[in-house]
């Protein structure tokens, strides 16, 4: 998958499953807004005052799984960031763009970076399914 597919895939699909793992190693999951910036780098929102924002804080490796739709997902792996300052703003200008009205730059609220390095493309809507996956780009 390229990156220019990448992108247009999680700006189609808005939505996915984030995975992080507590300070104990237990997992845990939920499923937030996604968009993506043109360098591939997925960006979520989330309240600041929850479990994956203290996990991030602990461990930056996240999992993701994007879409499903028409049988179509990407798994991803990556490190993510809670961004601040002026990276914040520039990514949040982007998340913007693809959520019009979200809170992610109020007070309250982290905006959360995953650069990826691990992808999995998962296409059921063929006999057997199209599976790639491997270091992106």
């Amino acid at each position: 998958m390229t990156r220019e597919e990448f992108v247009a895939f999680v700006r189609k699909a808005r939505e996915g499953v984030v995975a992080t793992v507590d300070a104990d190693g237990s997992p845990e999951a939920a499923l937030v807004g996604m968009a993506v910036t043109d360098a591939g780098d997925v960006l979520f929102d989330t309240y600041t005052a929850t479990r994956k924002v203290d996990n991030i804080r602990v461990h930056e490796r996240v999992a993701l799984v994007i879409g499903w739709d028409d049988g179509v997902s990407v798994q991803v792996e990556g490190s993510a960031e809670i961004l601040s300052g002026a990276e914040r703003d520039a990514c949040g200008t982007a998340y913007l763009e693809q959520f019009p009205g979200s809170r992610a730059l109020v007070d309250g609220f982290s905006l959360v970076r995953v650069v990826p390095n691990w992808l999995r493309h998962y296409d059921a809507r063929t006999d057997p399914a199209a599976v790639t996956e491997g270091n992106p780009w």
